[in-house]
This record gives C-alpha cells, sequence and structure tokens, in this order.
C-alpha cells in the first residue's frame, strides 16, 4: 500500500486479539453461577410486606462441617434441596450431584427445611477462590430476605494456622473459636477468636458480607490437625446443639451416629487407591 513520507500506519497484532478474547473467556468460566428451583425463587427473595420473625442459614465450609451439618442438623426432619452454587477453577473438578434439575459441577448445594422454610443450610465442599468471593456472597445473599436473618457459618482450619502465646502442646485439640459481627447478640458456644488470628477464604467473606449489610452473623471455627474427615474434628462442633435455639438440631445422637457411619464408610471407599 503506497503512503506518503513519513506517514505512520497503524499495526494490528492477531496475538493482542487472541489473548483477549482467551482473557474474557477466561472470566466467563470463573463466573459464579446461582441457581434456584423456579417454585423456590419467590420464597428466597425480597420480602413483600410481612417478612418471618426469624429465620437461620447455616453455611458449611469443608468436609467435616459438612458432615456435621448432615449428621446434627439434616437429620432432624424432612430436608429438600432449593438451588447450588457452580463455579470453576482449579481446584474445583465437579461433584456429582444426585438432583438432576441441577449441573453436575455444583459446588455448593442449598437446602430447606420443609417444615420450617425459614431454615436453610448450605454444603461448600469445595474450595472458593479469592478472585470469586465477592462474586459468591454477592450472588448468595442477594437472593435471600437479609431482614431477620441469623447466619452460622462453620469452618474447620489447620492447627498451624493457630497463634497463640501459650505452648501449642498445652492445648486440647480439636478446639472451637468464634468470631461475629456487631449485630450477632446470642451467646457463643465457645470463646472468641484471640488476636492477632484472622478467619480467611468462604467464612471470612461471609463475615464480611453480613457485617456490612448489619446482618447477625457467626462463624465458629475449628482448629484440628487434621482437614480431611475426621470424627474429632466433627465432634468439635457438638458445642453448637445446646445453643441457638432456632436451629433444630437432631436429638436422637444414636441417629446421627448412623449417618456418620454411612458417611465415614463412603470417604473410605473414595480414598481407596484400590477401588
Amino acid at each position: 500500500m503506497a503512503t506518503f513520507f513519513g506517514e505512520v500506519l497503524p499495526v494490528f497484532s492477531r496475538a493482542v486479539r487472541e489473548e483477549e478474547e482467551e482473557g474474557r473467556e477466561a472470566a466467563s468460566h470463573r463466573e459464579v453461577r446461582v441457581q434456584w428451583l423456579p417454585e423456590n425463587q419467590g420464597a428466597t427473595g425480597s420480602c413483600a410486606g410481612r417478612c418471618p420473625p426469624r429465620s437461620a442459614l447455616i453455611v458449611a465450609v469443608g468436609p467435616n462441617a459438612v458432615a456435621f451439618v448432615n449428621a446434627f442438623v439434616q437429620s432432624a426432619g424432612d430436608w429438600e434441596v432449593i438451588g447450588t452454587v457452580t463455579l470453576w477453577n482449579e481446584a474445583v473438578e465437579g461433584t456429582k450431584n444426585l438432583a438432576q434439575e441441577f449441573p453436575t459441577d455444583s459446588s455448593c448445594l442449598l437446602y430447606r427445611l420443609t417444615s420450617n422454610p425459614n431454615i436453610l443450610t448450605c454444603h461448600c465442599s469445595d474450595v472458593v477462590p479469592e478472585d470469586q468471593l465477592f462474586q459468591w456472597t454477592d450472588k448468595v445473599f442477594a437472593s435471600l430476605q437479609k431482614q431477620n436473618l441469623n447466619v452460622i457459618v462453620l469452618s474447620n482450619c489447620s492447627m498451624a494456622e493457630y497463634k497463640s502465646a501459650e505452648p501449642v502442646s498445652g492445648l486440647v485439640m480439636p478446639f472451637l473459636r468464634a468470631l461475629k459481627t456487631k449485630e450477632f447478640k446470642d451467646s457463643l458456644c465457645c470463646p472468641l477468636l484471640e488476636q492477632p488470628n484472622i478467619i480467611t477464604g468462604l467464612p471470612a467473606a461471609v463475615l464480611s458480607y453480613c457485617q456490612v449489610w448489619h446482618i447477625p452473623a457467626v462463624v465458629y471455627q475449628c482448629h484440628s490437625n487434621v482437614t480431611h474427615l475426621d470424627s474429632e474434628t466433627i465432634g468439635a462442633f457438638k458445642p453448637l446443639l445446646s445453643c441457638h435455639i432456632a436451629v433444630p438440631f437432631e436429638k436422637d445422637i444414636s441417629r446421627s451416629a448412623e449417618i456418620l457411619k454411612k458417611l465415614f464408610e463412603n470417604f473410605n471407599v473414595q480414598s481407596n487407591l484400590y477401588t
């Protein structure tokens, strides 16, 4: 193409355009998607005129917290799956979901107590990366009634993350520590988390969201030597059975023990290299 002397021609690079397209494609892959059953969208949306006297959301983060909720919360009464949270990242391979209405790669499941729709639970066994935490909290809580909502988060972390002036050998493990929002007025089931200890990940994101929106919330974090499914770590959450009257905990311990037995049987089968 003929040009006059000194003319500067724009140079287009196909590589730059391809990188931009790949960036947009990667961003769409990392989008957090919340899906509700159609008949439950109205029940979880904003309240019109009248809100329930008190509602509760229990968020279980990690295998031990999920196992505790399965054995001691959802064993009491009938529960139904009402929604899922689907996300993709390098740490999430996709979980098998028995509910045919939802994608098979759902990383979090949301349940509702049929006899009391104001009681919800959320099971989150997979890791939610830092760049997806804001999306997770913003989209999940956008569909919930915030008025008169109480949030309880259960999680566990490695004992190596705990800082104490006392020798670690003198601590009885596993043990619970709590961190709450200013609006949370109920009695706690364990001591508060001592400084300079902090919580991270999804529990911290949920607590921060609740603090901003003035939602009563508390995080119960179990410090343990193990992070995989463990009976002692699950048992560390048992002090919650005497707190939080709004949550229907299972009174029949034998039934809870049977559920835990099945969970450990499934865990042993999945962790066996020869199966």
